[in-house]
């Protein structure tokens, strides 16, 4: 397979690269090269070709204007040199789109055509979609960022440049065939916000970071030293770019306003590299003399250091300082992902991140960590303290973040989906019966079974239908049955019975508008937010919440209150309780069960010849009305009420085979020979 990545932003090059030398030389650079060295590496690749800009400027790696770049075997960089030879900042790039995409295009004439393309940003986005009008190569969409969610999160409305650089976002999601993803928020939340139907072609794959390990402390205490007068305290670490959104200002009022930080700790702030207080760019030149007012203001001199210049190596050096006793912080007003913040966890660092955007994925998927309100530089620095002393949660989250975020894992997840844009849609001919089941603890907790299932379902008669009912999201639910190796099913239920998604073609879902008119006909849900916000009952994160959903962490006592709260104010809705901890609010019409019986009704299936199974509360509707439901050895108490189920001694996967062979669905033999 030919894989070629299109970023045309910052400055592109073999590593080592000198992350901050300009304001869009950050993240994405170390996600492309990442994503391309790991997707080199793999054996059905050919070729990684990455395209970038070519660029001549005397403060910066004369690299950049050379056509090609070798960076490993089976992996280079092209450039593409237009009439304006200088670089030019992300914001400068609108105008220059049209010659990029005329020279991308006359590349690929001349050259070896890739098999799919993957853009990095909407403006690589327009060159990925003249490629595919013109030669019809699949394409994959990475945002990075979106404008849409750093509006919101700066407040005001967006200015011309803004508003056609939303437009370009919102084409890219339109068209793109597949999206790349990196967090929940993103995914489930950002992306939505363009176009809600968008989710059927959105993959959630988090991205590889791998620290370099290192347990030389000089190269730190050298680059610091100068700033500060007692060196025998530990660090409060952050690295961003100088820019608003990342703000650092806040970062440094929190520690200004805690007299306990400031005498326990310094502030160490790596932002960027420059030259001196001016010269940059007029944003990075106002957020550095606003730093440095703030710590001349507060009297800060000798606790807060801020170098000019640092290499790869004085980060990671900086990286394991801040293990020994410090804190890693990022304050973003929002942050899409957060690849500093795995890094420090792969050092050990505590972490303190902002609760705005894919960081509270992180401390989620790590164990570890504390999220806060950038807007309250007192939470800020309540958080910098809880995480003071938290050295065994950091080496726990240390473990976790090696194992999770890593670029092969990536490259692996990515090449199913390459490979699945060119699949063909299921096909349901003279449906007779449907498998609906749950997937988390019912298909998954046992790898084996979860293989023997997907035996099955390749296996199974023609007329049986495969659909999944899960309280995940669509994206989510992609992504657990990829990461189980389980098969794709005909009909996606999702978000507890509240939306219906099926496929329009090989790699694209699709909801069902007709589910949503008729559950969502008298569902008032700002209504019922108001009338439930008394009861200060915590609500579950944003990407939890759902057009026909809204999600709660509580128990039964809570359920109750929930209901009670409802009936009084006349509002109808659903109420269901999971695990003991998960509450969902749903339209009175809603469910898995009437989900299965809709869908069921439109294909023509006797609603007698449906098999259920499901092993928690958000499965009890659909195991209670229909006749045929399976419920497998390692179900909740919340089940224990069912009585007229077929309850099976195995667990997960194996004991929805094991019903399905006494339902008469399953050969004998499959299950004896196991």
């Amino acid at each position: 397979m030919r894989i070629m990545h299109v970023a045309l932003g910052g400055c592109l090059k073999a590593p080592p690269v000198s992350y901050g030398v300009t304001e869009d030389t950050g993240g994405h650079i170390a996600y492309v090269l990442g994503a391309a060295l790991a997707q080199a590496r793999r054996p059905e690749t050919r070729e990684v070709t990455i395209v970038t800009r070519a660029f001549s400027d005397p403060r910066l790696d004369p690299v950049h204007s050379a056509l090609h770049e070798d960076v490993a075997p089976r992996c280079r960089i092209l450039r593409l040199r237009t009439g304006n030879s200088g670089y030019l900042a992300k914001e400068a790039l609108e105008a220059e789109l049209p010659a990029l995409q005329d020279a991308f295009l006359r590349m690929l004439r001349q050259g070896d055509l890739p098999d799919v393309i993957h853009a990095h940003f909407a403006d690589a986005a327009v060159l990925a979609r003249a490629a595919a009008a013109e030669f019809g190569i699949p394409w994959l969409y990475s945002s990075h960022s979106l404008a849409l969610d750093k509006c919101r999160a700066q407040g005001g409305t967006p200015d011309a440049a803004t508003a056609r650089r939303i437009e370009r976002e919102a084409a890219a999601i339109r068209n793109a065939d597949a999206i790349i993803a990196s967090s929940r928020d993103e995914a489930e939340c950002q992306i939505p916000a363009y176009d809600p139907t968008a989710e059927g072609r959105v993959h959630r794959v988090g991205p590889g970071i791998t620290a370099p390990r290192c347990d030389d402390l000089d190269p730190a205490r050298r680059l610091i030293a100068p700033f500060l007068r007692d060196m025998s305290r530990p660090i409060l670490l952050a690295v961003a770019r100088p820019i608003a959104k990342k703000n650092l200002a806040a970062l440094i009022r929190a520690y200004a306003g805690d007299a306990v930080l400031q005498d326990r700790a310094n502030l160490v702030i790596v932002a960027g590299l420059r030259d001196g207080l001016a010269g940059g760019c007029p944003e990075q030149d106002r957020i550095m003399a606003e730093m440095f007012d703030l710590i001349d203001r507060h009297d800060l001199w000798g606790r807060v250091a801020l170098p000019r210049r640092h290499t790869h190596a004085d980060v990671a050096s900086l990286y394991a300082l801040a293990a020994q006793g410090g804190v890693f912080v990022n304050p973003a007003l929002h942050e899409p992902f957060g690849l500093t913040l795995i890094e420090a966890a792969q050092a050990g660092v505590p972490l303190v991140a902002t609760r705005n955007g894919g960081a509270a994925d992180i401390v989620a998927s790590l164990g570890a960590g504390a999220l806060v309100d950038p807007m309250d530089p007192a939470a800020i620095a309540s958080g910098i303290r809880s995480m003071l002393d938290d050295r065994q949660g950091a080496a726990h989250a240390a473990a976790r973040a090696r194992k999770l975020y890593s670029w092969d894992r990536w490259a692996d997840a990515v090449q199913g989906i390459m490979a699945g844009l060119r699949d063909s849609a299921p096909t349901i001919r003279d449906p007779r019966g449907m498998l609906a089941s749950d997937i988390d603890g019912t298909l998954t907790g046992c790898r084996d079974g979860a293989a023997r299932f997907a035996d099955w379902a390749a296996g199974r008669d023609a007329g049986m239908v495969l659909a999944v009912a899960t309280g995940r999201s669509i994206c989510e639910a992609r992504r657990v049955l990829r990461l189980w190796d389980l098969p794709r099913p005909d009909v996606m239920i999702t978000s507890v019975g509240t939306e219906i998604w099926r496929w329009d073609d090989g790699a694209t879902l699709r909801p069902c508008a007709d589910y949503a008119r008729l559950i969502g006909a008298e569902w008032r849900r700002d209504a019922i937010v108001e009338a439930l916000r008394p009861l200060g009952i915590e609500r579950q994160p944003g990407h939890d919440q759902r057009a026909f959903k809204l999600s709660f962490f509580g128990n039964a006592a809570d359920r109750d209150r929930i209901e009670q709260r409802l009936a009084m104010a006349g509002l109808p809705a659903r109420v269901i309780l999971s695990h003991d901890r998960l509450i969902d609010v749903l339209p009175a019409p809603a469910g898995k069960a009437a989900a299965i019986r809709f869908e069921a009704t439109r294909l023509g299936i006797d609603p007698r010849s449906c098999i259920v199974a499901g092993d928690s509360g958000n499965d009890l509707d659909m195991l209670q009305d229909f006749a045929q439901a399976i419920i497998p050895a390692n179900a909740s108490a919340e089940l224990d009420g069912v009585t007229d189920a077929l309850r099976s001694p195995l667990p997960h996967a194996d004991g929805v085979l094991d019903g399905l062979e006494r339902l008469g669905h399953l050969h004998p033999l499959m299950m004896a020979a196991e």
